[in-house]
């Protein structure tokens, strides 16, 4: 079994260095950090875990190609893989809509976008030139790194929908699908299968992370408590696919996105958070946490990806998992 964390890009620099810290002593695999707009840049941070780790595998979740030219991702990626030893994992997808709407920005056939910034990636990361001429990517022969990249980066690509799931099958190295509630596993693993099918690939070489939102605590409440908090701000851009899996719609979020993202008022939004809201994560002790796990062994899942909200203390929640599930597991 793989480990590994994700945490949203909101957070003071300094809590990272920690945060990954405590990961690699509890014995975490990966530390994944978001590159959600006008917070603080996933780059920066990692370049900073990367300095204060010697163990622990960093990666982006996500970079997009619309606000990040894929040349500056190449850059980027092979730069970080650099300061870090090679620790770096790129993960890439096409963004929230919602998202990319406050920049004005509509992410025209993003399945396209992310298969022709993923094979460039592998061209230009290889030390090639990825000269192209797709639908989304027109380049010329002069795209290329100015510098020997110190190895070809793994790929990860996020996903929600079905096709950004068969594009994980098909061409990534690793996939970061979300399984909102986890036991979503078997129909995510089962477009990723598809996918993998069609290029001939074998689902065992795809590091596929089933990634989770969990809040652990002692403190029952307050691990729910932070949960609301997350499901309020991001809820509504959960992908269709997803809602339905949950028995919700876009609309059962309209009076929370108002509350969370228009009017200012988290703690209205989190009071707007219903019961069935609450399977998106898990909320409680590690206790709570195993059995959901085991679940998604029984189902094959081999990489765990535990992310935000984690918890009311971080740290807390990543020394007890370190200490109570990851050796469970590993028995």
């Amino acid at each position: 079994m793989k480990f590994s964390l994700r945490l949203n890009n909101d957070r003071p620099v300094a809590d990272y260095i920690a945060l990954a810290q405590a990961a690699e002593r509890a014995g975490f695999d990966q530390f994944w950090v978001s590159n959600d707009l006008f917070l603080r840049s996933a780059v920066v941070i990692l370049t900073a875990v990367a300095q204060a780790t010697t163990r622990i595998e960093i990666g982006t979740c996500i970079l997009n190609p619309y606000t990040i030219h894929p040349a500056e991702i190449a850059m980027m990626a092979a730069t970080l893989d650099e300061v870090s030893g090679q620790r770096f994992n790129l993960g890439l997808s096409s963004g929230a809509d919602d998202f990319l709407g406050w920049v004005s920005i509509l992410p025209d056939k993003p399945r396209t976008a992310i298969v022709e910034t993923a094979q460039a990636m592998k061209r230009l990361l290889s030390g090639e030139r990825a000269a192209s001429d797709g639908q989304f990517l027109q380049w010329s022969d002069e795209t290329y790194l100015r510098f020997t990249p110190g190895r070809r980066v793994p790929i990860y690509i996020g996903a929600m929908s079905p096709n950004m799931l068969g594009t994980i099958g098909e061409i990534a190295d690793g996939g970061l699908p979300l399984l909102f509630p986890p036991e979503h596993y078997q129909a995510v693993i089962a477009y990723i299968v598809e996918g993998a099918q069609r290029s001939g690939r074998d689902l065992a070489s795809i590091d596929v992370a089933a990634c989770i939102w969990c809040s652990i605590s002692d403190d029952y409440d307050a691990a729910v408590d932070v949960l609301k908090e997350k499901i309020a701000y991001y809820g509504h851009a959960l992908s269709p696919m997803i809602l339905a899996n949950l028995g919700l719609t876009r609309d059962d979020f309209a009076a929370i996105e108002q509350a969370a993202m228009r009017e200012k008022n988290i703690e209205k939004a989190k009071a707007l958070v219903t019961e069935p809201m609450l399977r998106i994560g898990i909320a409680g002790t590690t206790r709570d946490l195993i059995k959901p796990l085991e679940g998604l062994v029984a189902m094959g899942v081999q990489h765990v990806s535990l992310g935000p909200p984690l918890g009311p203390n971080p740290v807390a929640m990543i020394e007890a998992v370190g200490r109570d599930v990851l050796p469970y597991f590993a028995r």
